[in-house]
């Protein structure tokens, strides 16, 4: 079936079906803030929420993680996790999932990245699709992530007393079948879907002042831009709008050697580009000194570069960098005076 139907009170017994299934994260209030967590108990889960604190990314590209041991004397090494369990992640955001897509083409770029590949094999995806913004600092719109695009196995639409759940994949359908509290949906759920859909085009508009492809100009043109002065000037190099984005994948690789410095273990760790020594090499030399030098190196891997080179842009429209800017930095807000730079130009 391609489209299927729960009731809201049958959600709760579904999702201890997925808890027995898989290992279940999803969505918790945290205070007054979201994060993805191991879930216990369904009735903790979040539906409606702002983007989490950190994405789903922790789970398939971990923050710390173990790449293998290793013996001196004599040589040889050991993989550090032989096997990875299987996952779902439940209810997540559509900006979210457009970043496991942008983190799917990096890494089964060549030379492909088998820890990520591995764990993502093991990974189901059940997304939910926003009907109203979840907050002011999202531009989901703009980025054409409102709405979904792929990259998940099952889609759930909160209709009034019910769900709708896109089937999308086999290992989704596996997920949905055979349930008797889940049915295919017939044409009144179809319209009820549409109408929700048509409601939705009234509450999304585009947040930044003129389409995409004028965004992707701006940057074209704008690399001596006064915005990024302005940009650099207010930030204060915390690096937390690199630390929360879904699409961020740069990482360090550090050794933990033992004391007899004959055995140890290689991790890889995340790394910024907005921290100070990210752009220094041998000789002292910085290739970006400033925090606008920084700041800007930012948003061109967000708009400019991954164009270039993946035909995709990797800003999902979150929100999670203004959200967390310990300055007040907006990202809607910088671009738009880039836009605006760019037309008084």
């Amino acid at each position: 079936m391609k489209y299927a139907t729960i009731k809201k009170a049958d959600l709760g017994t579904w999702i201890g079906h997925l808890q027995k299934k898989a290992k279940l994260y999803a969505p918790r209030k945290k205070e007054n803030l979201y994060v993805f967590r191991p879930v216990k108990d369904a009735r903790d889960i979040a539906l409606k929420y702002i983007p989490t604190i950190l994405p789903p990314k922790k789970y398939y590209f971990p923050q710390h993680e173990k790449l293998f041991k290793f013996v001196i004397d004599r040589f040889k090494t050991a993989k550090a996790i032989a096997e990875f369990e299987e996952f779902i992640l439940f209810a997540v955001h559509t900006c979210d999932i457009a970043g496991i897509q942008c983190m799917d083409v990096v890494f089964r770029e060549s030379p492909e990245d088998p820890n990520y590949l591995n764990r993502k094999d093991k990974m189901t995806i059940v997304g939910i699709e926003c009907l109203e913004y979840c907050d002011r600092y999202a531009n989901c719109t703009a980025m054409g992530n409102h709405v979904p695009r792929g990259g998940y196995d099952l889609m759930m639409i909160e209709l009034k007393d019910a769900f709708i759940i896109h089937v999308n994949s086999e290992k989704g359908e596996r997920l949905v079948k055979g349930l008797p509290y889940i049915r295919e949906a017939g044409d009144d759920d179809m319209r009820a879907l549409e109408e929700a859909r048509e409601k939705k085009e009234t509450v999304f508009k585009n947040e930044f002042a003129k389409p995409l492809r004028d965004v992707y100009t701006s940057f074209d043109n704008g690399f001596a831009a006064p915005v990024w002065k302005d940009v650099g000037r207010r930030c204060v190099a915390c690096g937390n709008c690199t630390a929360v984005c879904p699409t961020c994948y740069c990482f360090d690789i550090a050794d933990d050697v033992e004391l007899d410095f004959n055995a140890g273990t290689r991790y890889r760790v995340w790394n910024s580009c907005q921290m100070d020594d990210f752009a220094k090499v041998a000789g002292g030399e910085d290739f970006r000194k400033g925090r606008d030098q920084r700041q800007r190196h930012r948003y061109y891997r967000k708009f400019k570069y991954p164009v270039d080179k993946f035909n995709r842009y990797f800003c999902t429209g979150c929100g999670r960098c203004t959200r967390t800017c310990m300055a007040g930095i907006s990202l809607i807000e910088t671009v738009n005076a880039l836009l605006c730079e760019e037309g008084m130009g």
